[in-house]
């Protein structure tokens, strides 16, 4: 059995999808209709920069989201046949859900783009912030973010794999955090370059913007389950999915146990669409499990003849 994943944010780089676009009409019409749904040249920004702009979450989300779908639609697949389960981390799985069936492009353009937005404006900047917590398991770093807090948020955001777990919260609860994770087991603490505190209760402003925009959005049940970040669990019933994707904007990213359960329920083949960021997450929570990362056009010419 097969999965395809879709990365999340961090996988976003300075002239992401321009060789695919020359090299695929597909892809082409990808961006073009990602820039007419946002009323943006969104792809100008991904080819050339400047970085800085791209990096900004409102710009990343909707970018790394369009970059997976062109891959996906220069591959020419029915993604039903190809594969039994889609998933992504975070914004990815907007995209899985994209490509599923739930959301159009545009929609999803749009959605990501709010998202970002929201989740930018939910703390001033400065007052929060986000660590890696490497050699830590799930336990360990709960119990690092709790003895952290102090009577501030600091909490576990990306269950990733098992020696990688981060922590998001109030950036002096986070500064502590980073202070003591040595000392109680943990291999090395590292503050991460982002812009807000994603996944944690202080983006409770951005899940209720994104409560509000997705009421208004037609959600069609997927052609095949989406494994969900917050249940780690396959779900295919649109009022359902649109709850979790609420519950995700302050909830824990369960990738590992996500990954864990396609495992078992038959998947042994991985395929990251649009990035290379999950496949080594992969095999280090599941180590008998094939990976591919589809980017370039090489890329996907290579795996059409597997998958097909």
């Amino acid at each position: 059995m097969r999965a395809f994943i879709f990365p999340g944010q961090g996988s976003q780089s300075v002239g992401m999808g321009a060789a695919l676009a020359d090299a695929s009409r597909a892809a082409k019409d990808v961006f073009d209709e990602v820039d007419e749904a946002l009323g943006q040249n969104l792809f100008r920004l991904m080819r050339d920069g400047p970085e800085e702009e791209l990096k900004l979450t409102e710009n990343a989300q909707p970018a790394i989201m369009a970059h997976s779908i062109a891959v996906l639609r220069t591959l020419g697949i029915n993604l039903a046949d190809a594969a039994s389960f889609v998933a992504g981390h975070s914004l990815g799985e907007y995209s899985a859900l994209c490509a599923a069936g739930s959301f159009d492009l545009a929609t999803t353009a749009k959605l990501l783009k709010l998202r970002g937005q929201a989740m930018q404006q939910a703390v001033p900047v400065g007052e929060g912030a986000m660590a890696a917590l490497l050699g830590a398991d799930l336990g360990l770093a709960q119990r690092i973010a709790e003895a952290a807090s102090e009577g501030e948020v600091c909490t576990v955001a990306n269950d990733n794999n098992p020696s990688q777990v981060v922590i998001s919260g109030h950036k002096s609860a986070i500064d502590r955090a980073i202070a003591i994770a040595k000392d109680m087991g943990a291999k090395r603490a590292v503050p991460l370059p982002v812009s807000a505190p994603f996944h944690c209760p202080l983006m409770q402003p951005a899940a209720e913007a994104m409560r509000d925009a997705l009421s208004y959005v037609v959600v069609e049940a997927p052609a095949l389950p989406v494994f969900a970040n917050v249940t780690a669990q396959p779900e295919s019933d649109p009022d359902t999915i649109r709850n979790q994707l609420v519950e995700q904007v302050t909830g824990m990213v369960r990738w590992r146990e996500s990954v864990a359960n396609m495992f078992d329920c038959g998947v042994h083949d991985f395929v990251e669409i649009g990035g290379k960021v999950l496949g080594s997450m992969v095999k280090r929570i599941v180590p008998d499990a094939t990976v591919t990362s589809l980017v370039t056009i090489e890329d996907i010419e290579a795996a059409a003849k597997e998958i097909a």
